[in-house]
């Protein structure tokens, strides 16, 4: 908040520095004051565009190309032993502080800093608002338009921040130089999300904001389904164990109906619905058309994926490989059920270390052949030995992860080649793609598949495990080929379910490293991670054996919530006296 309390003294800076480069071109040229920037309509679009700035680009964009699922119990990143700045390296150490935050590495994001970059997004949206009434805008649907705009992106820079940082002040005037900092307070969580569903209810009502994008030139822009996907997004987290400690079940009912309009709002008329092929679904950005192919995506990033992101998820045995990025963790590999009846394969552990896995007898899975018969969207997410992919070189390629194999684990750095885990990302991956070569592939931040399930966890803490859970979850389910969940299960049986549907459909999508905390079972998720080694015994004939990966130590109750910026609590008291438990 140190960067805000000078908007008024520093504004004509920031417009030296530049807006955007997709702010329409548009750049104030230092004697323009903001008065003039609100006269002007070109200008005023391009403090719009300004405004969308703080939109950070996730995916693989952290530091030197890293995942986030590096730092969740989803991965196991490549450069952990490779390279002494790797995020997931410095983070799994347990290293964060309130003057250091790991994920904060300098990375190949202009939001990478997102504490400074949330106000800086909300700073931005209320100098627009204060302004749109009056500024020069001909067109009174474009005034309506960008107004609704401008409120769903104050919101969702409030959620993102909540988030990461827990309740932050609830700011909706532009600072100025009477602006008194040391009177800020921190509100509660339910207020903040109060806040942020006002925000987006207000903007949905707004006429002029379409339902969808349907036109190229506008790709990026927000809509009224962002709207309701927030407004989904906020209240589960609300409703969640970090923020109910008491489980009032109220707040899953709000939940739940919140989810609920969603759902219905964005079906009407086949608006939105499920991709039909999940493993397709990430391999390319959605189409910008009345009638487009893709009804599943709300939002997803604009940022493009080159040739960069190719080489560095790519096999060892692939020409131009650099390095393969995070490999999925044997825990992730252990959460796909079984094809044939919808039975989780592995139930848990028998020991700390999870080398002892508690198979489930009724489900068919048979270690000696794992890999066999799992949900179809583990094809689609992770390569692992014996799988096949397509076109290297013109050729069909088996991968081969066993000891000696063109794509063996090796499990002591210094390597970033080849997998730590002995498994690869498959997911946004298309293998008829060539290392090298650029991906469509875009982070997908909003997706009708997480509303559904964010009902379907609401409804069952709200009511039980009612018809309208399940038909919540297994619509997600029956997109992806696996069976319906069986009925009767119980309140807490229909929970692990959910929750592990969450985790192998919206897998390095970013959920997972905040559901844990939410669900305040990051002790149970986080403390390490497994892979699997495989020896070849004789061509098809294979023994595996379960390893310790590493050993993590940002599992402690204090990194549910991360703590506030040491150069905030020196100069807001309220921060001090009230920064987030354990720091």
């Amino acid at each position: 908040m140190k960067n805000v309390r000078y908007i008024y003294i520093a504004l004509l800076t920031l417009f030296i520095l530049g807006c955007d480069p997709d702010a329409l071109d548009i750049t104030p040229d230092g004697r323009t004051n903001l008065d003039d920037v609100f006269q002007n309509e070109q200008q005023t679009e391009a403090f719009l565009n300004r405004v969308y700035g703080s939109i950070p680009k996730y995916f693989y964009k952290y530091q030197f190309f890293a995942y986030l699922a590096g730092s969740s119990d989803e991965a196991e990143d490549s450069d952990v032993g490779n390279e002494p700045s790797n995020i997931s390296f410095i983070w799994n150490t347990g290293s964060l502080t309130p003057s250091y935050d790991p994920l904060e590495q300098n990375g190949h994001d202009v939001a990478v800093k997102r504490y400074q970059t949330f106000w800086g997004g909300i700073r931005d949206a209320n100098v627009f608002l204060a302004n749109v009434e009056t500024a020069n805008i001909p067109n009174t649907r474009n005034r309506g338009r960008f107004t609704a705009e401008a409120k769903l992106l104050r919101a969702f820079y409030y959620l993102e921040m909540i988030k990461k940082y827990g309740p932050m002040p609830i700011v909706t005037e532009p600072f100025n130089t009477t602006t008194d900092y040391t009177a800020l307070v921190r509100p509660t969580f339910q207020e903040c999300v109060d806040f942020i569903v006002n925000e987006c209810r207000e903007a949905i009502a707004i006429p002029e904001l379409p339902i969808r994008i349907t036109e190229e030139q506008e790709r990026g822009r927000f809509t009224k389904a962002v709207g309701h996907a927030i407004i989904s997004h906020a209240l589960i987290y609300n409703a969640s164990p970090l923020w109910n400690d008491s489980n009032d079940t109220g707040k899953w009912q709000v939940a739940a109906t919140g989810s609920k309009e969603a759902i219905t709002a964005l079906t009407a008329g086949n608006e939105y619905e499920l991709f039909p092929d999940y493993e397709e679904y990430f391999y390319s950005q959605s189409d910008m058309n009345p009638s487009p192919r893709d009804r599943e995506t709300i939002f997803e990033i604009k940022d493009g994926s080159p040739g960069t992101f190719t080489i560095i998820n790519a096999l060892p045995s692939q020409p131009g490989q650099f390095k393969t990025g995070s490999a999925p963790t044997q825990e992730l590999v252990d959460s796909y059920e079984m094809v044939a009846n919808g039975e989780p394969a592995i139930l848990g552990y028998s020991d700390e270390d999870h080398l002892n896995p508690i198979i489930n007898p009724a489900s068919g899975y048979d270690p000696n052949n794992p890999y066999e018969g799992r949900d179809p969207r583990f094809y689609a997410t992770v390569w692992y030995n014996g799988a096949q992919w397509d076109n290297i070189q013109g050729n069909i390629h088996t991968v081969e992860t066993f000891i000696g194999g063109s794509d063996q684990l090796i499990k002591t750095p210094p390597n970033r080649k080849n997998t730590h885990t002995g498994y690869y990302l498959r997911k946004f991956y298309n293998p008829k793609i060539q290392a090298g070569q650029g991906s469509p592939a875009r982070f997908k931040k909003f997706r009708l598949a997480e509303i559904y399930l964010n009902l379907a966890e609401a409804e069952n803490e709200a009511n039980g495990p009612t018809t309208e859970a399940y038909n919540a979850i297994n619509i997600v389910r029956t997109r992806a080929g696996i069976p319906n969940l069986p009925l009767g299960l119980s309140q807490d049986e229909f929970r692990d379910r959910v929750r592990n549907e969450r985790r192998v459909e919206l897998v390095w999508e970013e959920h997972r490293f905040f559901d844990v905390r939410r669900w305040k079972i990051l002790d149970q998720t986080d403390k390490l991670v497994t892979g699997m080694e495989i020896i070849r015994n004789a061509p098809g004939d294979f023994t595996y054996q379960r390893f310790v990966v590493s050993k993590r130590n940002a599992w402690d109750d204090k990194y549910r919530i991360f703590p506030i910026p040491l150069g905030e609590t020196s100069i807001i008291p309220d921060f001090d006296l009230n920064q987030n438990p354990g720091w």
